[in-house]
């Protein structure tokens, strides 16, 4: 059997964390398989429907390196989704609800009140041809439910193992809106029929809704594909996800962060298993080993800051081959493999090497308050050819002539040679910087006076 799987988001809004994340583990499950990977668009919601977000949501797929193999739009396929809702009604498996919104509000409260369940009455299926043509003639549209079959549902989720459910505890799920126009529900089991998905995969959240898709399938003469339930992930305290964080998407990440794609793919694709998390530069590895197997049914915890010390430790191992291109794209072309190989170690993000590049290759404005303490240092300034040891060299022979240490040693060093009070560190940017130019840093107060 081929592995066939989807992805299918609504373009409603900007692909958020937790969606990349399905989108991710369906693609690597998909791509461990040898399988075919769809992107579906569930665009049927017109009024919310954007083209903006779905382009985002293409364009952020692409930056996480996740290919699809065919994409489809549901609001394409209206014509085959009525096909299947006429066979639906003809068999009696879907029927028309009159029922305001404030009515099924008031059934529900006092079926609550009463310590039952807030289940559907099935009352309109008591109604005559009469009763109906009353509620249309009042200016009342029907809403249409599936009919559920009051038998046990049953199947063995490839993360949660063996799940139960029973038709008779269950609503009947409204599938068609008053205004004619079908729900998620249907039209998402009509797809996976039609493109042969074998696995799908999505949300906890999803779990009640399985439920009632498995009976739409047999409804619809088909045999239900096999489903992955993942945990949802939540806040670093084990909390639910803020709205911040629940709503942190792709694009922040990419361009408010500036955070390396396989920064985000590194944690999104560990998180929850019982692999370690660690930084990954490319993909491969993540394919060849996973598994469902080593999916946990707890919640994942989501720290944010996790993304940070994994994009620092990518860069870190990152060749001058693999990112002089995009160096070039931001201006510095002249940056050589020597400058990237000193200064990538002290980098959490990629846009931080211009701060090195521009403290080290000026032009500053030396800060100098103590000129003598700084002609002292000057003078004691190793000649070339200096070593990763010549900043300790350096101050201690400072200390040593001057008396001074901590604090009041180094910090009027780093405001004579960077023009600031804070930074890179030294010991690395002193080798950037080279003999001439700390040099003349070191003597500009000279050429002021």
């Amino acid at each position: 059997m081929t592995v066939r799987v989807r992805f299918a988001p609504s373009p409603t809004g900007f692909l958020h964390v937790g969606n990349a994340r399905t989108a991710l583990i369906t693609w690597l499950f998909a791509r461990s398989k040898g399988g075919h990977f769809l992107l579906r668009i569930d665009d049927t919601d017109l009024e919310r429907s954007k083209t903006e977000f779905e382009e985002d949501i293409e364009s952020s797929l692409v930056w996480l390196g996740v290919s699809w193999d065919e994409k489809t739009r549901q609001r394409d396929r209206l014509k085959r989704y009525s096909e299947c809702i006429e066979k639906l009604k003809a068999e009696g498996r879907l029927y028309a609800c009159y029922e305001t919104a404030e009515e099924l509000s008031l059934k529900r409260k006092v079926q609550l009140s009463g310590g039952k369940p807030p289940i559907y009455d099935r009352a309109a299926l008591k109604l005559t041809p009469a009763e109906k043509k009353a509620y249309e003639d009042e200016g009342r549209l029907p809403h249409w439910r599936f009919k559920l079959e009051h038998t046990p549902i049953e199947w063995n989720d490839l993360i949660r193992g063996e799940v139960k459910f029973n038709g008779a505890d269950m609503s009947d799920p409204v599938l068609i809106r008053e205004d004619g126009s079908p729900l998620y529900h249907l039209c998402s089991v009509i797809d996976d029929i039609d493109y042969d998905i074998t696995h799908v995969v999505r949300g906890e959240d999803h779990v009640s809704n399985t439920a009632t898709h498995i009976q739409m399938f047999a409804a619809l003469g088909a045999t239900p594909p096999e489903f992955v339930h993942l945990p949802l992930i939540s806040d670093a305290e084990g909390g639910k996800l803020s709205k911040r964080l629940g709503s942190m998407s792709i694009r922040d990440l990419r361009e408010n962060e500036g955070l390396e794609p396989m920064s985000v793919v590194s944690l999104l694709a560990r998180l929850g298993t019982a692999d370690p998390i660690e930084p990954f530069v490319d993909a491969a590895p993540l394919i060849k080993n996973f598994d469902f197997s080593k999916f946990s049914r707890s919640t994942p915890k989501f720290d944010p800051e996790e993304i940070f010390r994994l994009n620092a430790k990518i860069l870190h191992a990152t060749p001058f081959e693999k990112i002089n291109v995009r160096l070039a794209r931001m201006g510095l072309e002249n940056l050589d493999e020597e400058f990237w190989n000193v200064a990538r170690a002290n980098i959490q993000k990629l846009a931080d090497i211009k701060d090195w590049w521009s403290v080290a290759k000026g032009p500053v404005n030396s800060v100098i308050n103590d000129p003598a303490f700084i002609e002292q240092a000057a003078a004691l300034l190793p000649p070339p050819p200096w070593s990763a040891q010549t900043w300790s060299q350096w101050t201690a022979a400072v200390k040593e002539k001057t008396g001074r240490k901590g604090k009041e040693l180094f910090m009027p060093l780093r405001q004579a040679l960077t023009g600031m009070d804070h930074g890179p560190e030294l010991a690395e940017l002193l080798l950037l910087i080279g003999p001439d130019k700390a040099r003349e840093r070191l003597q500009s107060h000279k050429k002021a006076a």
